[in-house]
């Protein structure tokens, strides 16, 4: 018939561990953030200027004109759009004037600032979206449809077009952090903040970037419980 799924598949996975291990990375980071943009949520600036004054500031700075900035509802759903040339600030972040909100305005405004001084990762990670979002959605049918029929060839496939995603990761954490850099010595250089405020913002945006670091390892914990999987379904074969 073809059926090669070690006997523990239908009743214990060991490997289904990797799977709680990545949950729990993914959930202490998405805590971690919430918490500590909560925490400098409250913090005022002294300067008295909104996010989204600070964000029309430094893209004046850096000679950057003609970029909108505009509101979008959610929480930290905060973005740049570089198709429309806007970025958009979250409920929580455009009209606050506290140090996280200001924090993650400055960092839209790195990935505006990326753009304009052609940094090339940024670019990288743009020109492979199409080919990691086919990857994510035939990942998981290639990877069950080869198991099930005893296809590991196309098992095996289903694990590179879903590693695609983890390649994707590893390219946007440089990106972030890199924004995140910018936007700190942005602040600084334009005296948006005094230097404790300004260590509030870096906590957050630290915490940000944690996220980012988690999604690496839990895609990273993912594709090595595929490729145990396989290998057991190899030893069945054989």
């Amino acid at each position: 018939m073809g059926y090669y799924y070690p006997y523990y598949y239908y009743y214990y996975d060991p490997t289904f561990i990797l799977i709680i291990i990545g949950a729990i990375i993914s959930l202490f980071a998405s805590l971690n953030i919430k918490w500590t943009f909560f925490r400098y949520n409250k913090k005022r600036s002294t300067s008295g200027f909104t996010a989204k004054d600070v964000a029309e500031m430094i893209l004046s700075r850096a000679g950057i004109y003609g970029v909108r900035i505009e509101h979008i509802s959610g929480e930290l759903t905060d973005h740049y759009d570089p198709r429309a040339d806007v970025v958009r600030l979250s409920d929580s972040v455009y009209n606050s004037t506290s140090i996280a909100a200001i924090g993650v305005a400055a960092h839209e405004c790195g990935h505006v600032i990326q753009y304009h001084k052609n940094y090339k990762p940024i670019y990288i990670r743009n020109s492979i979206v199409g080919v990691v979002n086919f990857g994510s959605y035939a990942s998981m049918p290639l990877f069950m449809i080869g198991l099930i029929l005893g296809k590991l060839a196309l098992a095996k496939l289903g694990v590179l077009l879903f590693s695609l995603t983890l390649v994707f990761q590893l390219i946007t954490l440089p990106v972030e952090i890199n924004a995140s850099r910018r936007a700190i010595k942005i602040l600084s250089e334009g005296n948006y903040m005094r230097k404790d405020e300004l260590r509030g913002a870096k906590k957050v945006l630290i915490a940000a970037a944690l996220t980012y670091v988690a999604a690496v390892l839990t895609s990273l914990l993912q594709v090595l419980r595929f490729l145990l999987i396989i290998a057991a379904n190899s030893r069945e074969e054989d």
